[in-house]
């Protein structure tokens, strides 16, 4: 990605902090974060809709650009990749979300485009019962399908717990923020973050000197729901964060699941309460898990239909492979636009694609190429 367009889009960024979605919708029609800059006294000539209070805000570039050179300094001095909704890394699944970060700073090894990712999540006061749901679950999950990244926001209790236990079984693990990348939050969690730098990473839309403050979490729940495939409850309350993020996963056509608990215990009252509302499938094992995502390991899945070595394909089909081999997992809407094929039209060449092997379609609306 172009460093001008990533400072420009920092600089964005602190002028959406009172409507990041309408300045979203802004920079995804205009493109550009320097255009957007460029055009800033002429806006309206660029969308047809732009609200006087954002008009107003663009005029002055002033603060935030400053804030961006600093920013900018920081990210070249300590590795931090700035990836902007354009850039090939940005994770797909999270850019096709209507409340996408325009920027994501990442710091780590992880691909945030893995073909598997599953959220964990839960309350922060964790019980031996959940402890041992977790541990279970992510050793399971790793045997039944090896290559899976697991995020979590390295909070107190279920996100930690998921996090150790997928560096102690060799998963890569993402922890997403709610702060800038210059502290660690809660801070006796910063050698579970360091380890996790070498095995995955970790990632905010905040830029350093910002606080753990209690809006922020909810901003980052919502990371953490559109990063993924599927959002796993392990432990929660009838309110909290976990709820939060499983509602936010709902909404963006995410897989929801839930583990179920005791009726006399408040820690499983909001997991319960998302199986009976059919908002959350029950699971009691990573097996479970893997069968409804159908992430069983290829070697383990039983040979019903033999895939065409050198299946005959047609031009559109070829344009689809030729994508998803640059860029795999993709959502419909992505690969239509991309491949100017109509959707009425892709949806039947992708159903050909999946009868000869060649895709299979995932969670949320995604389409996967096989190798």
């Amino acid at each position: 990605m172009d460093e001008q367009e990533i400072f420009y889009a920092m600089a964005l960024t602190r002028i959406s902090n009172f409507n990041f979605v309408q300045v979203l919708e802004l920079y995804r029609t205009v493109g550009s974060a320097h255009r957007i800059y460029e055009h800033r006294h002429e806006i309206g000539d660029l969308v047809g809709e732009c609200s006087p209070r954002l008009k107003t805000a663009l005029q002055d570039w002033d603060e935030p650009l400053k804030r961006a050179e600093g920013e900018l300094q920081y990210i070249r001095e300590h590795h931090v990749r700035a990836l902007t909704l354009h850039d090939d890394d940005y994770p797909q699944r999270l850019r096709e979300c209507p409340d996408a970060p325009i920027v994501l700073y990442a710091l780590g090894n992880a691909d945030l485009n893995q073909a598997r990712i599953v959220s964990i999540v839960g309350t922060r006061r964790i019980t031996a019962y959940g402890e041992d749901l977790v541990r279970r679950f992510v050793r399971d999950l790793r045997e039944q399908c090896p290559q899976v990244l697991i995020v979590s926001g390295l909070a107190y209790g279920v996100d930690v717990s998921a996090h150790r236990h997928a560096l102690e079984n060799g998963c890569e693990t993402v922890g997403v923020l709610a702060h800038g990348l210059d502290q660690i939050y809660p801070y006796r969690h910063r050698d579970t973050a360091a380890r996790m730098i070498s095995h995955g990473g970790l990632v905010t839309e905040f830029m350093t000197q910002t606080n753990a403050d209690k809006p922020n979490f909810v901003r980052r729940n919502r990371i953490i729901a559109g990063m993924a495939d599927a959002v796993v409850l392990v432990e929660s309350m009838a309110k909290g964060g976990g709820m939060i993020t499983a509602g936010i996963a709902e909404s963006y056509g995410r897989a929801v699941f839930a583990f179920p608990g005791s009726v006399t215990m408040p820690c499983s009252e909001g997991c319960n309460q998302l199986i009976r509302d059919n908002v959350a499938a029950l699971i009691t094992n990573a097996e479970d898990f893997a069968k409804a995502m159908d992430w069983q390991d290829a070697a383990r899945r039983p040979k019903s239909v033999e895939r065409e070595l050198f299946p005959d394909l047609s031009d559109e089909e070829r344009l689809i492979v030729a994508l998803l081999q640059k860029t795999n997992d993709l959502q419909l809407n992505t690969i239509s636009v991309k491949t100017s094929i109509p959707v009425g039209r892709l949806s039947a060449l992708l159903f050909q694609l999946e009868m000869k092997g060649v895709v299979k379609p995932l969670a949320g609306g995604m389409y996967h190429l096989l190798a």
